[in-house]
């Protein structure tokens, strides 16, 4: 196979593992970097992080999924400059040439400026980041025999800051948690004590949903027994505190960050192509000011008459940027003309516990057991491979039956 323009595909998350394999078996070179060996799949990170599943489940290594193509090559490596004049891509395994780049790096946890919530708080945007927090909370638990009255306050409050679906899952996986498994793994505990706190800065949780999702995710957020704080601020953790814009301290020595994302931008891009940290587009997602250079998925910053202010930074977003962009690439061989991207709005989801769950459809809202089994089933059908979907449902099928699972194992490096 004689093979065309070389495009390097800069980040294998939703949209640039989207359109790699769009890609697959074409005319073009690909070359697809990622500092990881493998995708992730963040919705479920908090699973992970709840020890609900193995990391193994979620995570889909890239030479897996491309093991049978001639077109597509791996580099595992760190982007550190972009060179457009001279079409280069610096990375930390060597320069790296190309044709057309596309730029999906999605993006990272916003911490606003705040040195000791960067230091102390933890992140949930890799793997690695969820099993770090699952390690340190069932290290917490383990902490509570030898604990004095002061350190076990900070032990018994669990605080999750950000209350999109990120934080409102990770509240209802630990208040099930605490309800369902904790006493039966500690069964000399009382765990009544336990505080699963979310915090928001603004008067509701879910605030990208519609106003019945909204009061109702918080509803049965209450009803599981998490302490729910809108319009309250976190201004600063020092590792054992967190300080409240109210003023109010609380004692904690696991605070989640949950609360904000900043696009991950590489240097080399000229600034007037940059707005808050993400890259200007146009319609076919190509950077402005640059010919063949594009960017897609969070990172992509696309104003539309439909969306103003650009899209919502939404995995379905990203997946069929990927996808629009490789098309385009594809119809340019055909000598066809691109088509302008525009986002149908599919809808949007959280799952807050068992049975309990929003869903909003564009025709239909659902809550509780039936949105429950929707989330389920749409989550099980995106991830990748039939190994994985058969493992994350029997994960969720023993889980359902037991309410219980075995996967909380303690893996942290001894020093």
């Amino acid at each position: 196979m004689n093979l065309g323009d070389r495009i390097v595909i800069i980040g294998g998350g939703f949209a640039g593992l989207q359109m790699a394999r769009q890609l697959n078996k074409s005319f073009y070179r690909v070359t697809l970097i990622d500092k990881q060996n493998h995708h992730q799949f963040q919705p479920l990170f908090y699973q992970v992080a709840t020890a609900g599943l193995e990391p193994s489940s979620i995570s889909f290594p890239f030479r897996k999924i491309f093991q049978k193509s001639e077109n597509i090559e791996i580099r595992v490596a760190r982007v550190i400059h972009i060179i457009p004049e001279q079409n280069i891509v610096v990375t930390t395994s060597g320069k790296i040439g190309y044709d057309q780049l596309v730029i999906a790096t999605g993006c990272s946890t916003n911490y606003f400026g705040n040195e000791h919530l960067q230091r102390f708080a933890l992140p949930m945007k890799t793997t690695q980041e969820a099993i770090a927090i699952r390690n340190k909370v069932l290290m917490s638990f383990e902490h509570i025999y030898s604990a004095d009255e002061q350190e076990l306050e900070g032990l018994l409050n669990i605080v999750i800051v950000g209350g999109g679906p990120t934080g409102v899952e990770l509240s209802g996986a630990f208040a099930e948690m605490k309800k369902y498994i904790l006493p039966k793994d500690y069964p000399r505990v009382d765990f009544s004590r336990l505080n699963i706190i979310l915090i928001e800065g603004s008067k509701d949780t879910l605030n990208s949903m519609s106003e019945s999702s909204k009061k109702t995710s918080k509803k049965y957020l209450e009803k599981l027994g998490v302490k729910v704080r809108t319009e309250i601020v976190v201004t600063d953790y020092d590792g054992e505190v967190v300080t409240l814009s109210n003023g109010e301290t609380i004692r904690s020595k696991n605070v989640i960050w949950a609360a904000g994302v900043t696009g991950n931008v590489i240097s080399g891009i000229i600034k007037s192509s940059v707005y808050r940290n993400r890259y200007r587009v146009d319609r076919f997602n190509k950077v402005a000011g640059y010919n063949n250079i594009y960017a897609i998925g969070d990172i992509a910053y696309m104003p539309t008459p439909k969306y103003p202010n650009g899209h919502p930074q939404v995995a379905n977003v990203a997946i069929n940027q990927g996808v629009n962009l490789a098309d385009n690439f594809l119809r340019r061989l055909k000598a066809e003309l691109p088509v302008e991207y525009e986002y149908k709005d599919l809808g949007s989801m959280a799952t807050i516990g068992r049975h309990k769950a929003v869903v909003d459809f564009p025709f239909m809202k659902f809550r509780g057991a039936p949105a429950w089994y929707i989330w389920m089933f749409l989550h099980l059908m995106l991830i990748l491979g039939v190994r994985n979907k058969l493992v994350i449902f029997l994960n969720w099928a023993w889980k359902y039956l037991t309410k219980d699972s075995s996967l909380r194992l303690i893996l942290e490096q001894n020093h």
